[in-house]
Protein backbone atom coordinates (compact mmCIF):
# COMPACT_ATOMS: atom_id res chain seq x y z
CA UNK A 1 0.00 0.00 0.00
CA UNK A 2 1.52 3.41 -0.90
CA UNK A 3 2.58 5.66 1.20
CA UNK A 4 2.45 9.40 0.01
CA UNK A 5 5.53 10.73 2.48
CA UNK A 6 8.55 12.26 1.09
CA UNK A 7 10.89 10.97 4.51
CA UNK A 8 12.41 7.62 5.17
CA UNK A 9 9.65 5.37 4.87
CA UNK A 10 9.30 1.53 6.37
CA UNK A 11 11.22 -0.81 4.35
CA UNK A 12 10.91 -4.87 4.70
CA UNK A 13 13.85 -6.84 6.12
CA UNK A 14 15.26 -9.68 7.86
CA UNK A 15 13.49 -12.49 6.40
CA UNK A 16 14.37 -15.96 7.00
CA UNK A 17 14.32 -18.45 4.33
CA UNK A 18 11.29 -20.18 5.54
CA UNK A 19 9.71 -16.96 4.60
CA UNK A 20 11.95 -16.02 1.57
CA UNK A 21 10.14 -19.48 -0.11
CA UNK A 22 6.87 -18.26 1.49
CA UNK A 23 7.44 -14.67 -0.40
CA UNK A 24 7.02 -16.85 -3.55
CA UNK A 25 3.21 -16.70 -2.88
CA UNK A 26 1.61 -13.90 -4.49
CA UNK A 27 -1.65 -12.66 -3.73
CA UNK A 28 -5.55 -13.01 -2.80
CA UNK A 29 -8.82 -11.32 -3.46
CA UNK A 30 -12.14 -12.50 -2.36
CA UNK A 31 -14.45 -15.05 -3.71
CA UNK A 32 -17.93 -18.18 -1.93
CA UNK A 33 -17.25 -20.05 1.32
CA UNK A 34 -18.27 -23.46 0.93
CA UNK A 35 -18.60 -24.08 4.84
CA UNK A 36 -17.74 -27.59 4.33
CA UNK A 37 -14.42 -26.62 3.61
CA UNK A 38 -12.85 -26.78 7.43
CA UNK A 39 -9.03 -27.44 8.47
CA UNK A 40 -8.29 -28.54 12.02
CA UNK A 41 -7.40 -25.14 14.23
CA UNK A 42 -4.06 -26.26 16.24
CA UNK A 43 -5.27 -28.06 19.43
CA UNK A 44 -2.97 -26.63 21.95
CA UNK A 45 -4.30 -22.69 21.31
CA UNK A 46 -7.57 -21.59 22.56
CA UNK A 47 -7.14 -18.22 22.10
CA UNK A 48 -8.56 -15.28 20.15
CA UNK A 49 -7.31 -14.74 16.29
CA UNK A 50 -5.09 -11.59 17.17
CA UNK A 51 -5.18 -9.22 13.92
CA UNK A 52 -2.61 -6.00 13.94
CA UNK A 53 -3.39 -3.47 11.54
CA UNK A 54 -0.96 -1.08 11.11
CA UNK A 55 -1.37 2.21 10.03
CA UNK A 56 1.52 3.41 8.20
CA UNK A 57 3.27 6.63 8.28
CA UNK A 58 1.64 8.10 11.64
CA UNK A 59 -1.50 8.56 12.34
CA UNK A 60 -3.19 11.31 13.67
CA UNK A 61 -4.98 10.01 16.89
CA UNK A 62 -5.62 13.32 18.08
CA UNK A 63 -8.04 13.96 14.68
CA UNK A 64 -9.56 10.07 15.04
CA UNK A 65 -10.41 10.51 18.72
CA UNK A 66 -11.15 14.22 19.18
CA UNK A 67 -10.78 15.73 22.79
CA UNK A 68 -13.06 17.99 22.59
CA UNK A 69 -13.15 19.08 26.25
CA UNK A 70 -9.42 20.50 25.79
CA UNK A 71 -9.74 24.31 24.72
CA UNK A 72 -6.03 24.01 23.96
CA UNK A 73 -6.81 21.62 21.19
CA UNK A 74 -8.94 24.01 19.00
CA UNK A 75 -5.94 26.76 19.72
CA UNK A 76 -3.82 24.74 18.26
CA UNK A 77 -5.52 23.64 15.32
CA UNK A 78 -6.94 26.69 14.11
CA UNK A 79 -7.93 25.27 10.37
CA UNK A 80 -8.00 21.57 10.90
CA UNK A 81 -9.56 20.96 14.32
CA UNK A 82 -13.16 18.78 14.31
CA UNK A 83 -15.94 20.86 15.20
CA UNK A 84 -17.54 19.45 18.72
CA UNK A 85 -20.89 19.87 16.14
CA UNK A 86 -19.70 17.34 14.11
CA UNK A 87 -18.28 14.36 16.41
CA UNK A 88 -20.00 11.38 16.75
CA UNK A 89 -20.35 9.01 20.03
CA UNK A 90 -19.33 11.88 22.08
CA UNK A 91 -18.98 11.42 25.54
CA UNK A 92 -18.77 14.68 27.93
CA UNK A 93 -15.12 14.70 26.54
CA UNK A 94 -13.49 12.79 23.73
CA UNK A 95 -16.17 12.16 20.47
CA UNK A 96 -14.92 10.22 17.19
CA UNK A 97 -14.18 11.81 13.76
CA UNK A 98 -18.14 12.04 11.31
CA UNK A 99 -15.87 9.80 8.99
CA UNK A 100 -15.63 6.57 11.48
CA UNK A 101 -19.73 6.93 10.77
CA UNK A 102 -19.08 3.70 9.54
CA UNK A 103 -18.07 2.12 12.92
CA UNK A 104 -20.82 3.74 15.03
CA UNK A 105 -22.44 0.86 15.46
CA UNK A 106 -19.80 -1.19 16.92
CA UNK A 107 -18.94 2.08 18.70
CA UNK A 108 -22.44 2.32 20.27
CA UNK A 109 -22.87 -1.68 20.73
CA UNK A 110 -19.84 -1.95 22.90
CA UNK A 111 -17.32 -4.11 20.02
CA UNK A 112 -15.18 -0.98 19.65
CA UNK A 113 -12.94 1.11 22.19
CA UNK A 114 -9.88 3.88 21.74
CA UNK A 115 -6.80 4.40 23.85
CA UNK A 116 -4.97 7.98 24.15
CA UNK A 117 -2.05 8.99 24.78
CA UNK A 118 -0.55 5.89 24.33
CA UNK A 119 2.52 5.30 22.69
CA UNK A 120 6.37 3.81 22.85
CA UNK A 121 8.74 4.39 25.51
CA UNK A 122 10.35 7.25 24.35
CA UNK A 123 9.79 9.81 20.75
CA UNK A 124 11.17 8.55 17.91
CA UNK A 125 9.96 10.57 14.94
CA UNK A 126 11.83 8.52 12.32
CA UNK A 127 9.30 6.59 10.51
CA UNK A 128 12.27 3.86 9.83
CA UNK A 129 13.40 3.42 13.43
CA UNK A 130 10.10 3.61 14.84
CA UNK A 131 8.36 1.05 12.93
CA UNK A 132 11.50 -1.09 13.51
CA UNK A 133 11.38 -0.34 17.70
CA UNK A 134 7.35 -1.11 17.33
CA UNK A 135 7.49 -4.44 15.88
CA UNK A 136 10.58 -5.26 17.66
CA UNK A 137 9.00 -3.85 21.06
CA UNK A 138 11.78 -4.17 23.14
CA UNK A 139 14.03 -1.33 24.19
CA UNK A 140 17.41 -1.49 25.57
CA UNK A 141 17.79 -5.81 24.86
CA UNK A 142 19.77 -7.24 22.65
CA UNK A 143 16.34 -8.73 21.12
CA UNK A 144 15.84 -8.35 17.08
CA UNK A 145 12.76 -11.08 16.40
CA UNK A 146 9.56 -9.86 15.89
CA UNK A 147 6.96 -9.41 19.42
CA UNK A 148 4.33 -11.18 16.93
CA UNK A 149 6.27 -13.91 16.10
CA UNK A 150 8.11 -13.96 20.16
CA UNK A 151 4.22 -14.66 20.82
CA UNK A 152 3.27 -17.30 18.38
CA UNK A 153 6.70 -19.16 19.58
CA UNK A 154 5.13 -19.79 23.01
CA UNK A 155 2.09 -21.66 21.08
CA UNK A 156 4.59 -24.22 19.43
CA UNK A 157 2.83 -23.65 16.49
CA UNK A 158 4.66 -24.90 13.43
CA UNK A 159 1.97 -24.18 10.40
CA UNK A 160 2.82 -21.07 8.72
CA UNK A 161 -1.37 -20.83 8.13
CA UNK A 162 -1.42 -20.09 11.48
CA UNK A 163 0.18 -16.46 11.10
CA UNK A 164 -0.20 -14.38 8.00
CA UNK A 165 0.90 -11.03 6.28
CA UNK A 166 -1.79 -10.06 4.37
CA UNK A 167 -1.71 -8.14 1.40
CA UNK A 168 1.96 -8.29 1.45
CA UNK A 169 4.61 -10.97 -0.34
CA UNK A 170 7.15 -9.35 2.28
CA UNK A 171 6.07 -9.47 5.68
CA UNK A 172 6.75 -6.74 8.18
CA UNK A 173 9.38 -6.90 10.99
CA UNK A 174 6.61 -7.85 13.96
CA UNK A 175 6.45 -11.31 12.45
CA UNK A 176 10.30 -11.30 11.78
CA UNK A 177 12.08 -14.60 13.48
CA UNK A 178 11.94 -18.48 14.15
CA UNK A 179 8.06 -19.09 14.17
CA UNK A 180 6.91 -19.80 11.10
CA UNK A 181 4.44 -17.61 8.95
CA UNK A 182 3.40 -16.87 5.20
CA UNK A 183 3.10 -13.46 3.53
CA UNK A 184 0.62 -13.69 1.24
CA UNK A 185 -0.79 -10.57 -1.13
CA UNK A 186 -4.47 -12.35 -2.10
CA UNK A 187 -5.57 -16.18 -1.71
CA UNK A 188 -7.60 -16.18 -4.72
CA UNK A 189 -3.64 -15.26 -6.56
CA UNK A 190 -1.75 -17.70 -4.08
CA UNK A 191 0.53 -19.68 -6.36
CA UNK A 192 4.40 -20.21 -7.05
CA UNK A 193 5.30 -17.94 -9.90
CA UNK A 194 5.13 -19.58 -12.90
CA UNK A 195 2.75 -22.25 -11.48
CA UNK A 196 0.30 -23.27 -14.55
CA UNK A 197 -1.18 -25.97 -16.08
CA UNK A 198 2.15 -28.74 -17.69
CA UNK A 199 4.60 -26.96 -15.22
CA UNK A 200 4.10 -28.19 -11.88
CA UNK A 201 6.45 -26.38 -9.82
CA UNK A 202 4.85 -26.88 -6.22
CA UNK A 203 4.94 -30.59 -7.05
CA UNK A 204 8.27 -30.35 -8.70
CA UNK A 205 9.44 -28.32 -5.87
CA UNK A 206 8.47 -30.90 -3.23
CA UNK A 207 9.88 -33.68 -4.96
CA UNK A 208 13.64 -31.87 -4.81
CA UNK A 209 12.98 -31.33 -1.51
CA UNK A 210 11.98 -34.99 -0.34
CA UNK A 211 15.79 -35.70 0.36
CA UNK A 212 17.06 -32.31 2.20
CA UNK A 213 17.86 -31.66 5.08
CA UNK A 214 15.27 -32.00 7.94
CA UNK A 215 14.89 -27.79 8.11
CA UNK A 216 14.17 -27.64 4.24
CA UNK A 217 12.43 -30.48 4.09
CA UNK A 218 10.30 -29.50 6.86
CA UNK A 219 10.02 -25.84 5.26
CA UNK A 220 9.18 -27.15 1.67
CA UNK A 221 6.24 -29.12 3.48
CA UNK A 222 4.61 -25.89 5.63
CA UNK A 223 4.88 -24.02 1.97
CA UNK A 224 3.18 -27.03 -0.23
CA UNK A 225 0.66 -27.44 2.66
CA UNK A 226 -0.49 -23.75 2.41
CA UNK A 227 -0.66 -23.97 -1.45
CA UNK A 228 -2.76 -27.09 -0.86
CA UNK A 229 -5.01 -25.24 1.78
CA UNK A 230 -5.33 -22.02 -0.62
CA UNK A 231 -6.44 -23.86 -3.57
CA UNK A 232 -8.97 -25.50 -1.81
CA UNK A 233 -10.40 -21.98 -0.33
CA UNK A 234 -10.01 -20.83 -4.32
CA UNK A 235 -11.76 -23.51 -5.62
CA UNK A 236 -14.89 -23.60 -2.53
CA UNK A 237 -14.75 -19.50 -3.75
CA UNK A 238 -16.26 -16.98 -1.48
CA UNK A 239 -19.23 -14.81 -0.43
CA UNK A 240 -18.98 -12.19 2.30
CA UNK A 241 -21.52 -12.45 5.22
CA UNK A 242 -24.77 -10.59 6.77
CA UNK A 243 -24.62 -8.43 3.49
CA UNK A 244 -20.96 -7.02 4.25
CA UNK A 245 -19.83 -5.33 1.59
CA UNK A 246 -16.35 -4.17 1.28
CA UNK A 247 -14.15 -1.00 -0.22
CA UNK A 248 -12.53 -1.63 -3.26
CA UNK A 249 -9.43 -0.46 -1.55
CA UNK A 250 -6.19 -2.28 -0.47
CA UNK A 251 -7.56 -2.84 2.62
CA UNK A 252 -10.87 -3.98 1.82
CA UNK A 253 -9.42 -6.88 0.08
CA UNK A 254 -6.54 -7.50 2.75
CA UNK A 255 -9.71 -7.75 5.74
CA UNK A 256 -12.06 -9.69 3.17
CA UNK A 257 -9.42 -11.93 3.10
CA UNK A 258 -8.23 -12.23 6.74
CA UNK A 259 -12.27 -12.65 7.41
CA UNK A 260 -12.25 -15.61 4.45
CA UNK A 261 -9.72 -17.38 6.37
CA UNK A 262 -11.38 -17.22 9.90
CA UNK A 263 -14.44 -18.46 8.84
CA UNK A 264 -12.90 -21.55 6.80
CA UNK A 265 -11.41 -23.05 10.29
CA UNK A 266 -7.62 -22.67 8.79
CA UNK A 267 -6.97 -22.09 12.49
CA UNK A 268 -5.56 -18.88 11.85
CA UNK A 269 -4.07 -17.58 14.98
CA UNK A 270 -2.77 -13.93 13.94
CA UNK A 271 -2.99 -11.70 10.94
CA UNK A 272 -1.35 -8.59 10.11
CA UNK A 273 -2.57 -5.82 7.65
CA UNK A 274 -1.11 -2.76 6.98
CA UNK A 275 -3.02 0.63 5.95
CA UNK A 276 -0.69 3.50 4.76
CA UNK A 277 -0.59 7.04 3.36
CA UNK A 278 -1.25 8.47 6.85
CA UNK A 279 1.91 10.84 6.57
CA UNK A 280 0.10 13.87 6.68
CA UNK A 281 2.61 16.58 6.26
CA UNK A 282 0.05 19.31 4.62
CA UNK A 283 -3.48 19.61 3.58
CA UNK A 284 -5.23 17.39 5.91
CA UNK A 285 -8.41 19.21 5.69
CA UNK A 286 -11.23 20.25 7.44
CA UNK A 287 -14.03 17.61 8.18
CA UNK A 288 -15.87 17.29 5.23
CA UNK A 289 -16.12 14.65 2.38
CA UNK A 290 -13.59 15.41 -0.28
CA UNK A 291 -10.66 16.15 1.93
CA UNK A 292 -7.63 14.02 3.10
CA UNK A 293 -8.37 12.52 6.67
CA UNK A 294 -11.87 12.61 6.31
CA UNK A 295 -11.86 10.44 3.12
CA UNK A 296 -8.99 8.12 4.96
CA UNK A 297 -10.48 7.89 8.08
CA UNK A 298 -13.93 6.97 6.14
CA UNK A 299 -11.98 4.52 3.65
CA UNK A 300 -10.71 2.97 7.26
CA UNK A 301 -13.89 2.70 8.90
CA UNK A 302 -15.67 1.13 6.05
CA UNK A 303 -13.06 -1.43 5.86
CA UNK A 304 -13.27 -2.41 9.74
CA UNK A 305 -17.00 -2.21 9.55
CA UNK A 306 -17.53 -4.51 6.94
CA UNK A 307 -14.69 -7.00 8.42
CA UNK A 308 -16.91 -6.56 11.75
CA UNK A 309 -20.03 -7.71 9.51
CA UNK A 310 -18.61 -10.14 7.51
CA UNK A 311 -17.49 -12.13 10.73
CA UNK A 312 -21.11 -11.55 12.54
CA UNK A 313 -21.21 -11.66 16.14
CA UNK A 314 -20.23 -15.04 16.98
CA UNK A 315 -17.66 -14.67 14.69
CA UNK A 316 -16.28 -11.44 16.50
CA UNK A 317 -16.18 -13.45 19.77
CA UNK A 318 -13.10 -14.76 19.12
CA UNK A 319 -11.69 -11.86 17.26
CA UNK A 320 -9.55 -8.81 18.69
CA UNK A 321 -7.91 -6.54 15.99
CA UNK A 322 -5.98 -3.80 17.49
CA UNK A 323 -4.74 -1.01 15.68
CA UNK A 324 -0.69 0.55 16.02
CA UNK A 325 1.17 3.07 14.43
CA UNK A 326 4.65 4.41 14.73
CA UNK A 327 3.89 7.85 16.44
CA UNK A 328 1.11 10.05 16.51
CA UNK A 329 1.51 13.96 14.88
CA UNK A 330 1.98 17.33 16.26
CA UNK A 331 -0.63 19.08 18.59
CA UNK A 332 -0.21 22.39 17.05
CA UNK A 333 -1.00 22.09 12.70
CA UNK A 334 2.10 23.53 10.60
CA UNK A 335 2.46 26.15 7.76
CA UNK A 336 0.94 23.64 5.01
CA UNK A 337 -2.69 22.90 6.66
CA UNK A 338 -1.18 19.68 7.90
CA UNK A 339 0.76 18.51 11.23
CA UNK A 340 4.05 17.10 11.41
CA UNK A 341 5.67 13.78 13.50
CA UNK A 342 4.82 13.63 16.70
CA UNK A 343 4.34 11.16 19.38
CA UNK A 344 1.38 10.69 21.53
CA UNK A 345 -1.34 8.70 19.55
CA UNK A 346 -4.57 6.45 19.68
CA UNK A 347 -5.27 3.10 19.34
CA UNK A 348 -8.49 1.59 18.66
CA UNK A 349 -9.73 -2.02 19.45
CA UNK A 350 -12.22 -3.73 17.67
CA UNK A 351 -13.83 -7.66 18.99
CA UNK A 352 -16.40 -8.83 20.26
CA UNK A 353 -15.09 -9.26 24.01
CA UNK A 354 -14.16 -5.35 23.60
CA UNK A 355 -15.77 -3.23 26.79
CA UNK A 356 -16.58 -0.75 24.07
CA UNK A 357 -17.97 2.77 23.47
CA UNK A 358 -15.86 4.35 25.79
CA UNK A 359 -11.52 5.77 25.69
CA UNK A 360 -9.29 4.47 27.84
CA UNK A 361 -5.97 6.23 29.21
CA UNK A 362 -4.82 8.95 31.43
CA UNK A 363 -5.14 12.46 29.62
CA UNK A 364 -1.99 14.26 29.78
CA UNK A 365 -4.19 17.66 28.68
CA UNK A 366 -2.68 20.15 25.86
CA UNK A 367 -1.42 23.12 27.49
CA UNK A 368 2.03 24.15 26.60
CA UNK A 369 3.60 22.82 30.25
CA UNK A 370 1.51 19.20 29.65
CA UNK A 371 3.24 18.06 25.98
CA UNK A 372 6.12 16.51 25.59
CA UNK A 373 8.36 18.79 23.12
CA UNK A 374 5.23 20.00 21.72
CA UNK A 375 3.43 16.62 21.30
CA UNK A 376 1.12 15.05 22.66
CA UNK A 377 2.70 13.00 26.32
CA UNK A 378 2.27 9.26 26.60
CA UNK A 379 0.60 7.81 29.44
CA UNK A 380 0.54 4.29 28.41
CA UNK A 381 2.91 1.89 26.64
CA UNK A 382 1.44 0.61 23.84
CA UNK A 383 3.09 -2.81 24.81
CA UNK A 384 1.21 -3.09 27.96
CA UNK A 385 -2.15 -2.26 26.18
CA UNK A 386 -1.13 -5.01 23.76
CA UNK A 387 -0.44 -7.42 26.46
CA UNK A 388 -3.54 -6.88 29.03
CA UNK A 389 -5.12 -8.35 25.59
CA UNK A 390 -2.73 -11.31 25.01
CA UNK A 391 -2.84 -12.08 29.05
CA UNK A 392 -6.95 -12.05 28.64
CA UNK A 393 -7.84 -12.93 25.38
CA UNK A 394 -4.99 -15.08 23.61
CA UNK A 395 -3.99 -17.43 26.62
CA UNK A 396 -0.22 -15.60 27.03
CA UNK A 397 0.25 -15.65 31.32
CA UNK A 398 3.70 -14.62 31.40
CA UNK A 399 4.73 -11.76 29.13
CA UNK A 400 8.25 -11.90 29.65
CA UNK A 401 8.73 -13.89 26.33
CA UNK A 402 6.86 -11.35 24.14
CA UNK A 403 7.39 -7.50 25.82
CA UNK A 404 10.07 -8.06 28.24
CA UNK A 405 10.02 -5.39 31.44
CA UNK A 406 6.76 -4.78 30.66
CA UNK A 407 3.49 -5.12 32.66
CA UNK A 408 0.15 -5.47 31.10
CA UNK A 409 -2.28 -2.57 31.58
CA UNK A 410 -5.49 -3.06 33.50
CA UNK A 411 -7.45 -1.15 32.07
CA UNK A 412 -10.39 -3.32 31.71
CA UNK A 413 -10.65 -3.26 27.76
CA UNK A 414 -11.64 -6.81 27.30
CA UNK A 415 -13.25 -9.40 29.21
CA UNK A 416 -11.37 -12.34 30.08
CA UNK A 417 -12.08 -15.64 28.49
Amino acid sequence: MTELCGCEDNQRTLLKRRSVLAGALAGLAGATLDTSLAFAADPAYAGDVLVLLSLRGGFDGLSAVVPAGDAAYYAARPSIAVPKTQLIGGGSFFGLHPALSPLLPYWTGGQLAAIQAVGQPAPNRSHFSAMEDLERAAPGTSIRTGWLNRMLGLTGSTDPMRAVAMGTAMPARVLAGPAPYLGITSIDKTVLTGEQAGRPIAATMAKIYESAPAALRQTAGQLNGALQKTAQMRAAGYQPANGAVYPGTDLGAALRDVARLIRSGTGLMSATVDSGDWDMHENLGPAVAGRRMFDQLKALASALAAFAADLGPDGLRRVTLITISEFGRRVTQNGSGGLDHGYGNAMFVLGGAVKGGKVYGRWPGLATAQLRDGDLAVTTDYRAVIGEILRARCGVGDLTGVFPGVTASSLGIVTAR
